[in-house]
This record gives C-alpha cells, structure tokens and sequence, in this order.
C-alpha cells in the first residue's frame, strides 16, 4: 500500500530536549490511524512536526502520497484562544484561507459552502454567535466545519474528542469515517482506548520512542500498555534512560 507519509529516524523536541526518538512507522494512504500513548508520551508533538511547527531534531518525515501543503490540523482546544473577537462564520470561514487570503472577501458561492459546513456540523442559527459564548461542544463543531472547508488529503486531530458530549462525539466520528471513506488519510492523537478499538483500524502507540504500530487490535494489548507506561517513566529521567524499561 502506497505510503501518505514516513517517519524516517525522526526525532522531535524543544530546545534540543527530545519528546520522540528515533520514530521509524509509515502511515499508509487512506488510513485511519489512532496515535496513542501515556502523558507526555509525544503525541501532539508528532502532529506539530508534521505540520511543520517544529523541526526534527534528527531524521525527517518524508511526504510521498500528500503534501504538507494539503494538510488539515485540529489543535487541541487549550491551544485556541477563545476570547478572540470572532463570530462562527467567521471562524469557519478561515477555512477556505487557502482560497480567499487572509484580506479576500467571500464570494457568494463560497458564503454558501461556509453555511453549508456550519449546517453539516448541526450549527445552523449559530452563525453570528461570538465563540466566546460556545461550549466545549459546540466549539469542537466550528473547528470540524473549519476543517470541511479546507478539503485536505491529510486531517491531523489532536484530542478532537476530549471534553464534548457523547452526541457531538458521535456526530464528528461520523465527519471522521465520511472523510476515511473518500481516501483521505485520517491521524488523531487519542486517549479513550475503546473509542481506538471502535473507530479507529490502525494504531500507533508512543512512549516517546514506538511501542507498537499496526491493526489496533494487536497494538492496544495490556503488554503494550504496560510497557508504555514503564517506558515513559524512565523517559522521565535523564535521556539516555529513554526507551528502556523501568525496573
């Protein structure tokens, strides 16, 4: 199977202090892969070197059946700032940046896929309120139709479930499984296992070096499990500790 993108020795960190280590996994194209780990295991890391937020340490991520110019990224909510004087239409509307620029002024065509996102998300008369004023929730539905319009190869999600209602979940799985049907290949950063197991064929299991990567059936064993946990305790101390186990 084709490759959408491959990890190639990367190493990524801040300040020369590595968060993932020598990481080798490619990611085929039109996957749905899950990227699961302990805290501090170097999860949203990975996605922020793919989108090129920060550069490997050492290695490098090869790009073969998309481009890092065709990448759509979820942040996690923490990373937003919500008091922004920003309405839903304006939010969802930053979609099509890659269309209009940052000074372009919507079409009436392109107002209209801008509403029709904000529809298909469950929005609809929401479309002039502040996201000040969301929930958690109903924020997490902008950021989906935000991502709807930028039509991307590649949707990197960090966290896209943590915090919302049972419902919203379900409805944005359903935006997720729409887009692994149409080719597109899917990566998010997850922390509920049996969300994983349910949704989500593929899995990528980091303890800030690979623990496993694979059909999630076989990388989400109670041995992975257990050994990322060691594995990250002993990344806790000095680096050269990283990637052994803990006694």
């Amino acid at each position: 199977m084709t490759s959408a993108l491959a990890f190639e020795k990367l190493t990524l960190g801040y300040e020369a202090l590595p968060a993932v280590q020598q990481l080798e996994a490619q990611i085929p194209r039109g996957s749905l892969t899950a990227v699961v780990g302990p805290n501090g295991a170097g999860k949203s890391t990975l996605l922020k070197g793919v989108t090129g937020t920060i550069s490997p340490l050492e290695g490098h991520i090869r790009f073969d059946a998309v481009s890092r110019r065709d990448i759509a990224y979820l942040p996690q909510q923490s990373d937003i700032d919500r008091s922004f004087p920003l309405s839903v239409m304006d939010l969802v509307a930053m979609g099509l940046w890659g269309e209009i620029g940052a000074f372009g002024r919507l079409s009436s065509l392109q107002h209209t896929r801008v509403q029709e996102a904000i529809a298909t998300v469950g929005l609809t008369g929401l479309e002039t309120r502040p996201i000040s004023a969301l929930s958690g929730g109903q924020m997490q539905r902008v950021l989906f139709a935000r991502l709807l319009l930028q039509d991307a190869q590649l949707v990197l999600l960090d966290e896209p479930f943590t915090a919302i209602d049972a419902r919203t979940t379900a409805d944005l799985l359903r935006l997720v499984h729409g887009w692994h049907q149409e080719g597109r290949t899917v990566i998010a950063v997850l922390h509920d296992y049996e969300t994983v197991s349910q949704h989500f064929p593929e899995t990528l299991m980091l303890a800030r070096v690979l623990v496993a990567h694979g059909p999630t059936a076989e990388v989400l064993t109670a041995e992975n499990q257990f050994r990322a946990r060691q594995m990250c305790e002993a990344c806790a101390g000095p680096p050269h500790n990283c990637g052994r186990q803990s006694a």
